[in-house]
């Protein structure tokens, strides 16, 4: 059987380094991508640049042999953007956490559709969303919260559009993980006492969270396309 070839960007830290493994050990070959390369599997790519996105693909197409199966958009900043800040300074951290969260995503989702159209081949999209997507964030994350908004209104729109076509689009809403990302956060919310509003009585592991991601890479029957999969511990139910 020939290997699925897979492309995680974030893939150097938790969840994506969780997904990155998971998909290697189902003997998947995957590339992945950091602002900063940390092994031979990893190519450097900043997506605060406009350009970064169209480099990475054009890169990971050329190790993979011309091939990717699947595309997992897992990149993430989450960074607080005070109302009181300043207006350039406001504006400055809203636009970068759309670049990173949402347009790189963009960006890298078309070049793999037109990648599977032109060669008349399946493909999958996993997006790791947010949460914050459906609920909303902190007074201080607005941005975090439209972008991943935006991730989820865009895996519907690629899967409602191209299912015809074999590529499906598949989301996956954590909540929050035991990263060193939401850590910080944790921490800045009041550490433990932010845990009540979890009925799971605690935040997720990356590992479950790449298990889920795995599943919609690999596993998932086609007519789940479209899907989003919460992953939040009951704290936000729909």
């Amino acid at each position: 059987m020939i290997p699925l070839h897979i492309l995680v960007t974030g893939s150097s830290r938790g969840i994506g380094a969780a997904i990155a493994a998971q998909l290697r050990g189902r003997g998947a070959v995957v590339v992945g991508q950091a602002t900063s390369a940390t092994d031979g599997d990893t190519i450097a790519a900043d997506f605060a640049e406009p350009v970064a996105p169209q480099m990475l693909w054009g890169e990971a197409l050329e190790r993979l042999d011309g091939r990717i199966d699947v595309l997992v958009n897992n990149a993430g900043l989450f960074s607080p953007n005070p109302l009181d800040a300043s207006d350039i300074e406001w504006l400055d951290q809203w636009e970068d956490t759309i670049r990173i969260n949402l347009t790189a995503a963009a960006q890298l989702s078309r070049f793999a559709v037109q990648h599977w159209l032109e060669r008349g081949s399946e493909g999958r999209l996993v997006h790791v969303a947010s949460r914050a997507g459906h609920r909303g964030d902190s007074p201080a994350h607005w941005h975090y919260a439209a972008a991943k908004a935006g991730m989820l209104a865009m895996h519907k729109t690629i899967a409602r559009g191209y299912a015809a076509q074999g590529v499906l689009s598949f989301a996956v809403a954590p909540g929050f993980t035991d990263t060193a990302m939401a850590g910080d956060y944790l921490a800045s919310r009041g550490g433990a006492g932010l845990l009540a509003d979890i009925p799971l009585g605690r935040v997720a592991t990356p590992e479950e969270v790449a298990t889920v991601a795995t599943f919609c890479a690999l596993d998932a029957p086609a007519s789940m396309t479209g899907a989003t999969i919460d992953a939040n511990g009951a704290s936000y139910v729909r």
